[in-house]
C-alpha cells in the first residue's frame, strides 16, 4: 500500500516537474519568438522611416512627381517582397514602407521596366501622366496606326519608352505595314522610317527582312534618345529579340554597349541610316505621303512610320551667335576636351552631369536661369554642390545668355552684365515635344492623366 502510494507520489512529482519544465521551455521559446518578431518589426519600422525621409526629401527637391513613364504599385496586391527595389538599376526609385512598395524618386525613372518584370505577384503596371500632370499622347490603334491612314507610330512617341518594348513595337508595326502595302501605288519607297532609335532600328531590320523598299532618317545620330544618355548609363535590363540578329541576352547593358551592338547589326544587314536629316513636314498626296526635310529633300512614301521619340528637337536659346560652330546641344567624347573655357547652360540632370564631366580638365561656368536647382537627382545635387563649394565649377544662378561670340559670351547676371572668356558652349535646355509637328501632319493628340501603358493584368 505504502509502496503504491510512494509510486504514485513519485510519478505525480515527476509529472509536475516535467510540466513545469515544459512550461519554462515553451515560455522561453515564445519569448524568443516574440523577441525576434519585435526585432524584425523594429528593423522594418526603421527602414520604413528611412524611405519616408527619402520621399519627403524628394518632395522638397521637386523630384517626387514622375515626368514620363513610371511604375504604379497596387497596394492591394503588393506583398512587400522588394524584388522591384532590387531589380531597379537606378536605385531609390521604389522603396518599401510598412510592407508595401511605394514611389520614392519617380522623376529619375527612365522607364526600362525592370521593376515591372521583377514583381512576382504582378502588382506593378506602367503609367504615364498623373492626376495633376497630363501627358500629350497621339491616337494609335492596336496595329500602331494613327487616325491618319498609312501613318504609324512606334516606341517612345506613343508613350512606351522601354527599349525592349520599343524594339518589339517597331517589329510589329512593320509587320502590320507589310500587310497593307499596295504594289499599284507609285512612290520612292514603300515605307519611310523617321527616327533611328530602338523602334526605328528594329523596324528597319524587319523591313529589310520582309523585302520592303524603305529609307530610314534620323535627325541626330543612330540611337536617337539613347545616343544622348551618359556613356555608362544602364539602358536595358532584360533580354530582347532583335530582327536580323535574334535573341539578345545582354542584361545591365550600358548605352555604349547597346550602340555598338546596333551598329554591328545594321552593318551586317547592310542597312544605311541617313543621319542628321530632320523632317520638316509630312503632307498627304493621292494615297501616299510627301516627306520634306530641312535639307530640301523630298521623299514620296506609301507608308510612314514615326519612331522619333518624345524629346523632339533640342530647345534653343534664340540668342545672337547661337549658330556658331562652338555651340552644341550634346556632349560627345568629353575626355578629348581639355584646357578650355566652357559655358554649360541648364539646371537639369543632363546639364549637371555634363558640367561635372567637363570640370575635371576644363574651366567650367554653369548658367541656370532659376535661383536654385529643382528636380535634380539627389546624387547630382550633392556632386554639383561640392563642385561649386570647391570652386571646381563657377555657378551663376538667375542668369541668362545675352550673346555668344567667337571668343567670349555676354551674360546677364543678377546685378550686372558680364563678358566671360569662352571657347565652347553646351546648351541643355530640354527638348521641344513634337506635338505641333504631329498635329500639322493630321494626327490627333489627347492629354492623358494617369494612363496605363502596360499591365500584366490587361
Amino acid at each position: 500500500m505504502w509502496g503504491s502510494r510512494w509510486h504514485l507520489d513519485t510519478v505525480g512529482f515527476f509529472n509536475k516537474k516535467m510540466l513545469v519544465e515544459e512550461i519554462v521551455i515553451y515560455g522561453l521559446g515564445l519569448l524568443l519568438c516574440a523577441g525576434v518578431m519585435i526585432f524584425y518589426v523594429k528593423i522594418k519600422s526603421n527602414k520604413s522611416k528611412v524611405v519616408e525621409q527619402k520621399i519627403q526629401q524628394a518632395k522638397e527637391n521637386g523630384v517626387y512627381e514622375p515626368v514620363s513613364l513610371y511604375p504604379f504599385i497596387d497596394p492591394n496586391i503588393c506583398i512587400g517582397g522588394a524584388a522591384c527595389v532590387s531589380a531597379c538599376p537606378e536605385k531609390d526609385i521604389i522603396g518599401i514602407v510598412n510592407g508595401k512598395g511605394v514611389l520614392v524618386n519617380a522623376s529619375s525613372c527612365v522607364g526600362h521596366g525592370a521593376c515591372f518584370h521583377a514583381c512576382p505577384v504582378e502588382a506593378i503596371s506602367l503609367k504615364i501622366g498623373t492626376e495633376k500632370r497630363g501627358v500629350d499622347l497621339p491616337h494609335v490603334n492596336q496595329n500602331f496606326e494613327t487616325n491618319v491612314p498609312g501613318m504609324f507610330i512606334a516606341g517612345e512617341l506613343g508613350g512606351m519608352g522601354l527599349i525592349k518594348n520599343s524594339v518589339e513595337q517597331g517589329k510589329q508595326a512593320m509587320e502590320n505595314i507589310h500587310e497593307t502595302i499596295d504594289a499599284k501605288i507609285q512612290a520612292d519607297v514603300d515605307v519611310l522610317i523617321i527616327g533611328a532609335g530602338p523602334a526605328g532600328i528594329s523596324a528597319s531590320l524587319q523591313a529589310k527582312k520582309m523585302g520592303l523598299r524603305f529609307k530610314t532618317l534620323e535627325q541626330d545620330s543612330m540611337g536617337g534618345t539613347v545616343f544622348n544618355f551618359p556613356r555608362a548609363k544602364v539602358v536595358m535590363t532584360s533580354p530582347m529579340d532583335l530582327p536580323g540578329y535574334g535573341k539578345i541576352k545582354l542584361t545591365e547593358t550600358s548605352k555604349t554597349e547597346l550602340l555598338e551592338l546596333w551598329k554591328k547589326v545594321t552593318e551586317e544587314n547592310q542597312i544605311q541610316i541617313q543621319e542628321h536629316t530632320k523632317v520638316r513636314e509630312i503632307v498627304q498626296d493621292d494615297h501616299r505621303f510627301l516627306v520634306l526635310t530641312e535639307k530640301g529633300e523630298q521623299i514620296s512614301a506609301q507608308k510612314v512610320l514615326l519612331a522619333i521619340g518624345r524629346r523632339g528637337s533640342p530647345r534653343k536659346l534664340n540668342v545672337p551667335g547661337e549658330g556658331l560652330e562652338k555651340v552644341a546641344y550634346r556632349l560627345l567624347e568629353p575626355e578629348l576636351i581639355q584646357g578650355k573655357d566652357i559655358l554649360v547652360v541648364g539646371g537639369g540632370d543632363s546639364a549637371i552631369e555634363n558640367a561635372l564631366l567637363l570640370a575635371d580638365e576644363n574651366r567650367v561656368t554653369l548658367s541656370y536661369r532659376s535661383e536654385h536647382f529643382n528636380r535634380l537627382k539627389p546624387k547630382n545635387l550633392v556632386n554639383i554642390e561640392e563642385a561649386i563649394a570647391s570652386q571646381k565649377i563657377r555657378m551663376e544662378f538667375a542668369s541668362t545668355v545675352q550673346e555668344i561670340r567667337e571668343k567670349d559670351v555676354v551674360m546677364n547676371l543678377v546685378d550686372r552684365t558680364e563678358t566671360i572668356p569662352n571657347e565652347l558652349v553646351f546648351i541643355f535646355a530640354g527638348g521641344e515635344l513634337p506635338t505641333d509637328f504631329l498635329k500639322k501632319a493630321g494626327i490627333d493628340i489627347t492629354k492623358r492623366f494617369g494612363y496605363t501603358m502596360k499591365s500584366k493584368k490587361a
